[in-house]
């Protein structure tokens, strides 16, 4: 079946339609089926949106030499001829049908599908145990007479929208421009979904000889000997070039400050030598969370050891995905291993270091083997001890943390 005919044929349906009756309608689809030959009926039927049977029928017709001649004038069917609706001689099938694709809205939340892949056929096997004598392609019909189609999740929730999200929005706009102004860095970092190890499928495809696919395992169940690659990111966002420290324990505040320290050292410093100030955008949540007592002594650490100023800002809860690093750094590195197993943590480190865009993004990645304990506890006398500022708009969501030594 071909697009060219498909899109043909409907061209031609919506014009010669409206003056064709019944029977003149399957004559002329069967017709067109049979000039195009093999997959006709299905491409005629896609094109015009009568049933296969329909075409089916006018082909038998066509066959037996009822074509020729005159058409019947006048009605070709008395009133009230011709199959019923399957809902009118089936009352309660559509209410069962709707129950059962969209149980929450039809008063059924313990439906026995509702942790079920909703296809026609299995949908078509629910009603038949419910007493309906049904098929999955009436199934299918009835669906779409109903206003339903075939749907992928849509990211669009971002939870309950915070009254100053929009003011946080343009604080970190302005203070970095003013960074910028003043030639200072500007980093926005995160933690990238937590990889598998091994010979597991990774999602995406890249080409391959034909018929030679990469054999990985059938289960992902992860191996703890080798255990997850956690990726933690720091994006350069006046440098457009990353850093990514890639752990194997867990993702903490010291963690997550370790990464900034590397980055500080590989490439911040170099770039950046008559720096004073760092600006850190982040994320509400995680490692770098900022109800996390942790993640403000880490940094008071690290702008001890430099003698730098360290401005944090965190988005508004659910607006992660405008972190920066999200749309510049992160989304490349998944486009770079689409399809590749990440065997190995050697192989992640890769991968990663060898993402590139047209637009000149480099990265750099290291493996961080060190341990980095979860449940660290800060007591109070060590978080009093912190040198912060809280900013006047926001203090929770936008501080200053300042070396020590400065007081």
């Amino acid at each position: 079946m071909k697009a060219d005919d498909v899109s043909r044929i409907r061209r031609k349906f919506k014009l010669l339609s409206p003056g064709l009756d019944e029977r003149m309608r399957r004559l002329w689809a069967a017709a067109e089926a049979q000039a195009i030959g093999w997959g006709g009926v299905t491409c005629v039927a896609e094109a015009t949106g009568l049933s296969r049977t329909r075409i089916v029928r006018g082909l038998a017709e066509l066959k037996g030499g009822v074509a020729g001649g005159v058409a019947p004038s006048g009605r070709v069917r008395r009133p009230g001829a011709g199959p019923k609706p399957r809902w009118e001689k089936d009352p309660t099938l559509l209410s069962d049908l709707e129950s059962l694709v969209d149980p929450a809205t039809r008063g059924d939340p313990q439906s026995a599908l509702r942790w079920t892949c909703k296809s026609t056929e299995t949908l078509a096997d629910a009603l038949r145990i419910q007493g309906h004598e049904i098929s999955a392609r009436t199934v299918a019909a009835l669906l779409k007479a109903q206003g339903y189609s075939l749907q992928s999740n849509f990211k669009t929730r971002e939870g309950t929208s915070h009254p100053d999200r929009n003011a946080q929005f343009e604080y970190i706009n302005n203070m970095a421009k003013a960074f910028d102004r003043k030639g200072q860095p500007v980093i926005s970092v995160d933690t990238k979904k937590k990889e598998l190890v091994g010979d597991y499928k990774n999602a995406g495809r890249e080409w391959l000889p034909s018929g030679t696919p990469e054999p990985v395992q059938m289960h992902d169940f992860p191996d703890p000997k080798v255990g997850k690659a956690i990726p933690y990111g720091i994006y350069d966002i006046n440098g457009n070039e990353g850093w990514v420290n890639v752990g194997v324990d867990h993702d903490t505040p010291d963690f997550a400050v370790a990464g900034i320290k590397a980055w500080w050292g590989h490439m911040g410093s170099s770039r950046y030598p008559e720096a004073k100030e760092l600006m850190i955008t982040a994320d509400s949540g995680g490692s770098n969370g900022v109800r996390c007592r942790a993640w403000k002594l880490a940094p008071q650490n690290f702008a001890d050891q430099t003698g730098m100023r360290i401005r944090v800002c965190h988005f508004p809860p659910g607006t992660s995905k405008w972190n920066k690093i999200e749309h510049r750094m992160f989304c490349h590195i998944t486009r770079n291993w689409r399809g590749r197993p990440l065997v190995t943590h050697e192989v992640v480190v890769n991968l990663i270091a060898n993402t590139t865009t047209r637009a000149g993004l480099t990265i750099k990645a290291k493996l961080d083997k060190r341990h980095y304990p979860k449940g660290v506890e800060v007591t109070d006398e060590d978080f009093a001890a912190i040198n912060i500022h809280p900013a006047s708009f926001h203090g929770d969501w936008n501080y200053v943390i300042a070396p020590r030594s400065s007081n």
